[in-house]
């Protein structure tokens, strides 16, 4: 760091090329504090890597040089960098600790630390990893924050260990910034969630009290009643990470804390959950109470802020889980709940006596166990036997009576009982029709009774549909067509998914019904829906929930990424942007109007003769070259390679790829039922059971072309619920799954990292470090504090007010930015700020003096601006009067010309007419014959070109189409004139035509020399100017070579966007690959499924490859190999030139790559203070800003020899701290720094030099650092050496000396 050095080693000997050669000499003063150098050593060469274990250093021990310091070094462990503890990527932990031993040309070697334990034990070994998955770790790796802004280092590393302490501690609830991580406990704390906790999270702000859902609940509230705005909550995550918990004691929270002490209203939607989880809730292999639905409660509240009613809105039941189960999970509870905990009495009504979970075909093709304290099943959350009771308690408060109640019990049933019914091919149907088994007869008569139909329409309905012909219209001829025994199974499996589904429909309805909202003013709506999902065989149900979250995470993206960067570059905040893998390609794949994969399949449900494997084909057709679109064959799982082309393909969501196999997609997306049954249940006398369909016969002529698929139907609701969540504010709840087999207290560090980086937390995180979380508006600001202000004070405008508060408290400008309309804050520090604002009284008043101060000296500068500002606008009001004259005059110059030109020039023709009347004068003159005659016709013409010039001027507005019809009458009358005379003299001409006939050649020949003495003029003229065009010309030619570097580096900078453009793509190919891989991993876990890992690389480690096979092209040296203690040893003690210079360059570009690092991984915050950028910089501002800007216009210098090796010195004075001016010295040797200082106004002096100090002295080139351009930067060496050995610098040997030295 700039301005501060990291303890270093020990002095040491080096042994290079079998000669053993002292380091750098060192001045006594340096060595008085550290006798242990004298006996430290290290050799060139050695693999082992050990660390000095007499050292009593603290690991990551900082302090600033002074030059009592010893700053030497130990060739055997890298102190240079501080032993900074380290977090590497780990695929099955996520990231483990260690400790930086070496630095590579693209790699880093960390020596990983012992298990926690078995710190006795010796690690694995170094590993070399690429810095981009290394990252620093805190100080304490063992104290867990609160927020996780509130760490030093923000990056995935630190916040996957942050969540990790907190889980084991049983601190499931951790912040980023205002969003809530959630990791599900799989037991249950005690207290986390009783009453007392509700009542003290009321009021309170985010940040003062521990990380709890109940906060969200709180923050959403007190957001609604300041922006008078609408606000959702949104709970995301995976299936089983507690998302539908988290829900209900949000809305445990918000009901209790405004509700009227949980009334009626407030029961009601506390009471809609558990029924919603019986009726769409099930056991999955991942999740015992897994919701198979969307939902998104909404409680509304009227004006003074009371709970007013709520309203649900319900998306995607899981229908196909009526009718097909997995091995190991269970259907709806309620099938379950209905056969535990029902009444004898009941069951005898429904049919179901004693029937066992066994004795029903839709039960037992998985698994047949109930949940419950006396069951084989057990989980906190679902009890069979207890369930039941708590529903009908909860039915009945929706007002629903016991004979409402056994209707939905009714259909409930007979779900049940239809899929006991079986089909079989009849013997005696010549169309390979089937019938009802003799088996089947005694399911098919209680299902009759149950949904108030005959036995025997029943039978044919199931058996057979009835089709009308096209033509004849409503009277078209009617055919019965029998079903085989598979098209059977198909419609008695529709016929029970469309009672169910529409039997939650009416729950919904109900529940809605009970809880009206006429009075609401606002609401808060809490959005559960199905996390994100991935099996060996995904369906259409894990399509249409993995493209809900794709929505929801663009949407996560917008709102929180996208929409934060767009407020700071409206505040003018200056914060460079946030890259992040966005998801819209995807979206675009599934959704788009024509060519979407949603498109195509409804496409293809409206076919006459419909099939899956020309669906998939044409998905595959439509987008052959898509990224996030493959094969099934590209599958890194092993079951997934065996799925045929058309029977599948695979897509790669944010999340990672999964494999869907579309042989039931066009059944799944089409829940119409056919006539026959359609016709049955309208002629039920069960009066239930057909309001159920009421709305459905409706659309029943409508046609195959008219319906609405599930699929749109799904599209356009999810379209409607970001409508609705885009005009509201957001909080959102990221809940995390431990581990895949659902157990308390194991914690799977990659499996939770993935879910992390998918729910774009790492993102975040990026942005909080750079970013502002907290902010407030100047006016917020100015209410809340200035009661605590004297009048003085508190009268002050709100923008000022607030710079004038944060001037007294002395905040670093780095804790804080100013915008346009509010003042933003840096993670934590508003809350430091807050606490600083109520200190004790004594503190407030030395606050309001320090203000007052500030406010004088901010006034009398001003007031100089101000003076200064006033004779500057005068000055500047003067000049622009002046040529605004000369403006106006020149204007007026160019608008007479323009209007009068025609005018002139008509004058200018007729005077012209002048010269042929003094001829024809003359002509008059030499007559001997009626010469007064031909005199008066010569002075009248003569009076008409006067009068018509006279005309040209008076008559402003004459055209030019007038003057030149005058013109031409008088150029007529000359004509005439001259013709007249012509006649009169051509009697006289004879005796003088020769005569006359000399002067006219005479005159002609007179006109052309003028003409050529014109034209040679000319011709000099435009000679005069090319020359004057030559000179401007080489003028510019040489202000041109001038500027040659600047467009060569906007040339240069050009490359590199497109360059970076193509890197970002590899990058996010690379992310997209490694998600997919881990995704595949965690099925690999659950034991279903084979990966396979191809030994290839990807883009981004290919690009590395070529990178450093161009790099070493041409060099007489390859150092790619050596550690980073053998390059520094060898440019310590090598006589080699030439090897001298490649370690250099290679020296240097590793310690670039190094700082290019810790620039990004820098801590955003600590408890002690944050780091400012002067004290992390090796060099002035300056220095860094030149290099960044003319980073590509400094080409590569070339090896020199050692005669040309130049020593060159330089001096830049700076502020640092923003008060304190100090003095910088550099001496560059060649291209590179040799000695570097630092004199401060009373303060020790700092004095770095190469191979000890090299972490911490400039490590650009000189070409980079802008030094030569610097006008009175460069002086001479005696000046540097003066202050170097005034200031204790020690004597410095050139390279090109040291042979001669060693000699």
């Amino acid at each position: 760091m700039y301005g501060k050095q990291t303890s270093t080693a020990n002095n040491s000997l080096n042994k290079v090329n079998n000669v053993t050669v002292n380091y750098l000499p060192v001045n006594n003063h340096h060595t008085n504090n550290n006798n242990r150098s004298k006996s430290s050593m290290t050799s060139v060469g050695n693999s082992s890597l050990k660390n000095d274990s007499s050292s009593s250093l603290p690991r990551s021990t900082e302090f600033k040089i002074t030059p009592k310091m010893n700053l030497n070094h130990n060739g055997d462990h890298l102190l240079l960098m501080s032993s900074q503890k380290v977090w590497v990527s780990n695929p099955k932990d996520g990231f483990i600790l260690g400790e930086i031993v070496d630095l590579g040309s693209e790699k880093v070697t960390v020596e990983p630390d012992p298990p926690p334990g078995q710190r006795g034990r010796l690690s694995s070994g170094p590993v070399a990893v690429p810095y981009e998955y290394v990252y620093p770790a805190e100080d304490s790796s063992t104290e867990d924050y609160d927020d996780n802004c509130s760490l030093m280092y923000l990056n995935e590393a630190t916040l996957l260990n942050n969540v990790r302490l907190r889980y084991q501690r049983n601190q499931i609830y951790t912040y980023i910034a205002n969003m809530l991580i959630a990791v599900n406990p799989y037991i249950e704390i005690y207290g986390l969630y009783s009453a007392e906790s509700i009542k003290r999270y009321q009021g309170c702000s985010l940040g003062t009290l521990p990380p709890h859902v109940f906060a969200i609940g709180d923050k959403a509230f007190r957001d609604m009643k300041v922006t008078k705005q609408s606000q959702s909550i949104i709970v995301s995550g995976e299936s089983g990470a507690g998302k539908t918990e988290s829900t209900k004691y949000i809305l445990r929270y918000l009901c209790g804390s405004w509700g009227s002490a949980a009334g009626s209203i407030e029961q009601k939607i506390l009471d809609a959950n558990p029924v919603l989880e019986s009726f769409g809730n099930a056991k999955t292999t991942r999740n015992n109470n897994s919701s198979r639905f969307g939902k998104f409660i909404e409680i509304h509240f009227e004006k003074n802020y009371k709970v007013t009613g709520g309203f649900i809105s319900h998306y995607l039941l899981e229908k196909s889980r009526i009718c097909t189960l997995s091995p190991d999970e269970r259907s709806y509870h309620i099938f379950y709940q209905l056969l535990a905990g029902a009444q004898p009495e009941l069951k005898q009504k429904l049919g179901l006596g004693k029937l066992g979970l066994n004795d029903f075909h839709y039960l037992r093709q998985g698994c047949v166990q109930f949940f419950g304290t006396k069951a084989t099943l057990h989980d906190p959350i679902v009890d069979d036997f207890k369930d039941f009771a708590h529903l009908e308690q909860a039915l009945g408060r929706f007002g629903l009576n016991e004979s409402e109640r056994l209707a939905i019990y009714t259909v409930v049933a007979a779900v049940l009982h239809l899929g006991n019914i079986k089909f079989e091919d009849d013997p005696d149907d010549q169309r390979g029709g089937c019938r009802v088994s003799d088996m089947s007869e005694s399911p098919l008569r209680l299902v009759s009774g149950l949904l108030g139909v005959d036995p025997d329409e029943l039978r044919q309905a199931l058996t057979s549909r009835v089709m009308q012909t096209a033509k004849g219209g409503v009277k078209g001829t009617v055919i019965m067509v029998m079903l085989k025994v598979y098209e059977a199974n198909n419609a008695r499996d529709a016929l029970a998914k469309a009672m169910y589904s529409r039997l939650f429909d009416y729950i919904v309805y109900r529940i809605n019904q009970s809880i009206p909202f006429q009075d609401s003013f606002t609401y808060i709506g809490v959005l559960d829906i199905a996390g994100f999902e991935f099996f060996t065989v995904n369906s259409f149900e894990q399509f249409c929930i993995n493209y809900c979250n794709e929505k929801l995470q663009q949407f996560f993206n917008e709102r929180v990424l996208s929409d934060e960067q767009m407020l700071y570059e409206k505040e003018g905040l200056g914060v460079d942007r946030i890259e992040y893998i966005d998801n819209s390609d995807c979206i675009e794949l599934i959704e788009s109007p024509k060519l979407g994969i949603l498109s195509i399949l409804d496409e293809e449900s409206k076919l006459p003769k419909p099939a899956a494997s020309h669906f998939t084909s044409e998905v595959h057709k439509a987008f052959p070259t898509h990224f996030r679109l493959a094969l099934p064959r590209k599958s890194k799982i092993k079951e997934h390679r065996e799925i045929r082309d058309e029977e599948g393909f695979l897509i790669r969501h944010f999340a990672g790829a999964v494999c869907y196999k579309t042989t039931q997609f066009i059944e799944k997306n089409n829940d119409a039922l056919h006539a026959s049954l359609e016709g049955l249940v309208q002629e039920s006398k069960n009066p239930f059971l057909k309001g159920l369909f009421t709305l459905s016969n409706q659309q029943q002529q409508k046609g195959k072309l008219a319906y609405v698929s599930v699929a749109s139907k799904f599209r356009t609701q999810l379209s409607e619920l970001l409508e609705k969540l885009r005009g509201t504010g957001t909080s959102f709840i990221r809940c995390i799954k431990p581990n895949a087999k659902m157990i308390p207290l194991e914690f799977e560090g990659g499996q939770i990292l993935s879910q992390l980086q998918s729910a774009g937390m790492t993102s975040v995180l990026e942005l909080m470090q750079r970013g502002f979380p907290s902010r407030v508006h100047f006016s917020s600001l100015y209410s809340t504090y200035k009661n605590l202000l004297p009048p003085k004070l508190s009268s002050l405008d709100p923008r000022f007010f607030c710079r004038a508060l944060f001037k007294a408290l002395g905040l670093s400008e780095e804790d804080f930015r100013f915008g346009l309309t509010r003042v933003f804050f840096r993670p934590g520090k508003f809350k430091e700020f807050d606490q600083i604002m109520r200190n004790d009284p004594e503190s407030l008043a030395q606050m309001v003096s320090t203000v007052a101060k500030w406010i004088i000296q901010s006034k009398w500068k001003k007031t100089q601006y101000a003076t200064l500002s006033a004779i500057k606008l005068k000055n500047k009001i003067q000049y622009r009067r002046e040529n605004l004259i000369i403006i106006q005059k020149t204007v007026r110059m160019h608008l007479a010309r323009k209007r009068n030109r025609p005018r002139y020039k008509g004058i200018m023709k007729i005077r012209k007419l002048n010269s042929q009347i003094f001829a024809m004068g003359q002509t008059v003159g030499k007559l001997k014959k009626d010469r007064e005659s031909s005199q008066r016709d010569v002075e009248i013409l003569q009076g008409d070109l006067a009068n018509a010039i006279q005309v040209i001027k008076r008559n402003a507005n004459l055209k030019e189409p007038d003057i030149e019809k005058l013109y031409q009458d008088l150029l007529t009358k000359c004509d005439s004139l001259v013709k007249l005379l012509s006649q009169r003299v051509e009697a006289e001409k004879n005796a003088e035509e020769q005569a006359r006939a000399r002067k006219i050649q005479e005159e002609m020949e007179r006109q052309k020399r003028e003409k050529e003495e014109a034209m040679k003029q000319k011709l000099i003229e435009e000679e005069n100017r090319r020359r004057k065009a030559e000179i401007e010309a080489r003028r510019k030619e040489e202000e041109a070579a001038e500027e040659l570097k600047a467009k060569q580096a906007s040339q240069n900078k050009k490359l590199q966007a497109k360059e970076e453009v193509l890197l970002t793509g590899f990058t996010a190919a690379a992310e997209q690959e490694r998600r997919d891989t881990e995704l595949a991993f965690r099925l690999a876990q659950e034991g279903n499924v084979t990966v396979d890992t191809p030994d290839n690389n990807n883009g981004l480690q290919l690009k590395r490859s070529n990178y450093a096979a161009v790099s070493k092209v041409g060099k007489k040296f390859d150092l790619s190999g050596w550690k980073y203690s053998e390059l520094r040893d060898t440019i310590n003690t090598s006589c080699d030139v030439e090897l001298l210079e490649a370690c250099r360059e290679e020296f240097h570009r590793r310690l670039k790559v190094y700082h290019a690092w810790k620039a990004k991984n820098k801590g955003g915050g600590n408890k002690n203070g944050v780091m400012t950028d002067m004290m992390s910089e090796r060099a002035p501002k300056s220095v860094y800003q030149h290099m960044q800007s003319n980073y590509l216009s400094s080409s590569p210098t070339p090896p020199t020899n050692e005669g040309q090796v130049q020593q060159r010195y330089f001096r830049i004075p700076f502020n640092k701290d923003g008060q304190n001016k100090v003095l910088w010295y550099a001496h560059f040797d060649g291209q590179y720094i040799a000695r570097q200082m630092e004199i401060h106004g009373g303060r020790p002096p700092i004095v770095l030099v190469t191979g000890r100090d090299d972490m911490n002295m400039c490590e650009l080139k000189l070409n980079e650092t802008g030094l030569t351009r610097k006008r009175g930067a460069e002086i001479l060496e005696y000046e540097f050496e003066k202050e170097w050995i005034k200031n204790g610098g020690e004597v410095y040997i050139r390279p090109a000396d040291r042979k001669n030295s060693v000699t």
